[in-house]
């Protein structure tokens, strides 16, 4: 049976007008959680224990920031990958212009490698790709011919790693060969209607929680694709969500303010959290 709850206990962390909030990651050396708003090329991070807030504003659009190893983040260009360090200054680790192209969402795999997603700002059919970008910077196409490349995460044991193309609908999942993933198939088809399946976190049962474009709502799948709960979220343009907390067991979503009537959803493009919502799994750091 499928349990619905959540509506009464989500709570406003940060009350914003993001563009299009993406990428909740809990960056547990710094107690805070980062997240971008794409389109306004801002960087946000949220320490929910001081209150405290921060934005970085980069020079391109920023599909995605995570925290590294050594200090300072990695994010997903427009232009490729690029690291900022503690004191802000930037230098590029991965530089692959192409015209009309930006990157998108991205995760950090168990080795501290960045899978790194793009898409056309048309949205054309095959216009994006996943590429593994490793420490030292050298890049490996993983897919190509995706068009919007988003939720990408790995089971709690590394051996399967999961993928989200939106328009297609699909979670799709693989087993994992090292740098490499094989046998591609699908997790989970989402219904005409349910909206469109964005960003996504696994937590420490293996389930996998699924944004939904277009749904308002965050749906949990069990490993075998079963439907067991859905978080009805008041933004209908749910973007992605993440375990975050000292303990890993809140859950943040974000949302977008674009193509909606904020008078209508007043709380589209804020933070949003479901407290003690699960147990989620560590995530690395980039090690580059």
């Amino acid at each position: 049976m499928t349990g619905t709850g959540g509506a009464a206990r989500l709570e406003v962390a940060v009350r914003h007008d993001a563009l299009l909030g993406e990428g909740p990651t809990w960056d547990a050396a710094n107690e805070r959680l980062i997240w971008v708003d794409i389109l306004s090329s801002r960087v946000h991070t949220w320490d929910p224990a001081r209150g405290r807030r921060t934005v970085l504003t980069t020079e391109q659009h920023v599909g995605a920031a995570k925290p590294r190893a050594g200090g300072g983040l990695v994010v997903n260009l427009r232009d490729g990958v690029g690291r900022y360090e503690e004191d802000g200054s930037f230098s590029w680790l991965h530089r692959d212009p192409v015209p009309g192209r930006r990157g998108n969402d991205a995760a950090v795999a168990p080795d501290g490698a960045l899978w790194a997603g793009t898409m056309a700002y048309d949205e054309h059919t095959g216009g994006g790709t996943l590429v593994r970008v490793a420490p030292d910077g050298s890049a490996t196409t993983v897919l190509a011919d995706v068009t919007i490349s988003n939720g990408t995460g790995w089971s709690p044991d590394g051996r399967l790693m999961y993928h989200i193309d939106t328009p297609t609908r699909r979670v799709d999942v693989f087993d994992v060969a090292g740098p490499e993933v094989t046998g591609r198939r699908t997790l989970v088809e989402i219904e005409e209607g349910a909206g469109f399946p964005d960003g996504l976190t696994v937590d420490a049962d293996g389930c996998v929680w699924v944004a939904l474009w277009g749904g308002g709502a965050v749906r949990r799948y069990t490993p075998d694709g079963r439907l067991d709960r859905t978080i009805p979220v008041p933004a209908g343009n749910t973007t992605a969500c993440a375990f975050g907390g000292p303990e890993l067991r809140d859950l943040y979503i974000t949302t977008a303010r674009t193509g909606v009537d904020p008078a209508a959803e007043p709380l589209a493009g804020s933070l949003l959290v479901l407290p003690d919502a699960g147990q989620g799994v560590a995530q690395p750091p980039f090690a580059g």
